[in-house]
């Protein structure tokens, strides 16, 4: 198994037409993944790669079935994309568009939880989910990637899922999916979704957790693994040096005082009973040898 997507998910690019829509469209179909069209207002009748594009979202599902989208627009135009993309039934909208303000997100978010709550929110700001070998939604490189499991990923560090990855992967650890969730203020998925997913999947035997500085998810995440999870978990927490009160790349990287600390997020992971790592190889060598054990 895997969650949230697998080789039966058929999807439709959401800007297929601009550059990075049809760039990292292109590869998700390349990699396996089934994209069964692409939506750009105006061009509907084109093509792009032999990927047929349709105007409007309500016809591209009509005629195609699918149940995924993948958002790849601008900023200004994203969060009507997504409200866009629910409305016509699709139930994972995965968004890898940065920039978004903070309140339109939450705005957006709002409104999926009161009208379409059937439909699951993945980003926005990042870099998308990977069922190994069998489905891929977003920018991450399928090179890196090694099906079989058994450990899931959830990330909110688009870099640091990449190098999660490549860490297991190097040394013969297979994922069953790795989810990138995303740093702004407002992800509509959080860890504690994709905590409830892994441990409820039978194929995903382990899990690593990558947090960063800011917010308080990661004490959250900790709070359900001691209350509610069963597999073992490793987590690393970037942003130990951090400087306090200064935003550090992601829009949700910021703290303030003593919250938000990596510090104060890995002695929670830590008193949940959580592996916590000092960096991410270590994060990497300490589940090979959970794995290893298993």
């Amino acid at each position: 198994m895997a969650i949230f997507v697998d080789e039966e998910t058929e999807v439709l690019v959401q800007g297929l037409t601009g550059g990075q829509g049809r760039f990292h469209g292109v590869r998700n179909r390349d990699y396996g993944t089934k994209v069964v069209g692409g939506v750009t207002p105006g061009k509907g009748g084109q093509d792009v790669e032999g990927i047929p594009i349709f105007d409007t979202m309500h016809e591209a599902v009509q005629r195609t079935g699918a149940t995924a989208s993948f958002v790849s627009v601008p900023p200004k135009a994203a969060t009507a994309a997504i409200l866009e993309a629910a409305a016509a039934g699709i139930s994972l909208i995965v968004c890898i568009t940065e920039g978004i303000p903070a309140h339109d997100e939450a705005r957006c978010y709002n409104r999926l939880v009161e009208e379409y709550p059937g439909t699951r929110l993945l980003g926005p700001n990042c870099p998308g989910v990977i069922s190994p070998g069998r489905c891929n939604i977003g920018i991450t490189s399928g090179d890196i990637a090694l099906p079989g499991g058994p450990v899931g990923i959830v990330s909110r560090s688009g870099t640091l899922t990449y190098q999660a990855l490549h860490e297991l992967s190097a040394k013969g650890v297979g994922q069953t999916t790795c989810v990138g969730i995303g740093g702004d203020p407002v992800p509509g998925t959080n860890f504690i979704d994709c905590l409830e997913a892994f441990e409820a999947d039978d194929e995903t035997l382990a899990v690593m957790l990558i947090g960063e500085i800011g917010g308080s998810e990661e004490e959250r995440a900790a709070g359900f693994i001691r209350e509610h999870m069963t597999k073992p978990v490793v987590a690393y927490v970037a942003g130990v040096t951090a400087p306090p009160g200064r935003k550090m790349g992601h829009a949700g990287a910021i703290i303030s005082g003593s919250k938000g600390t990596a510090q104060a997020k890995m002695d929670a992971l830590a008193d949940a009973g959580v592996t916590v790592a000092r960096n991410p190889t270590e994060a990497g060598e300490r589940m090979v040898d959970i794995v290893r054990a298993l």
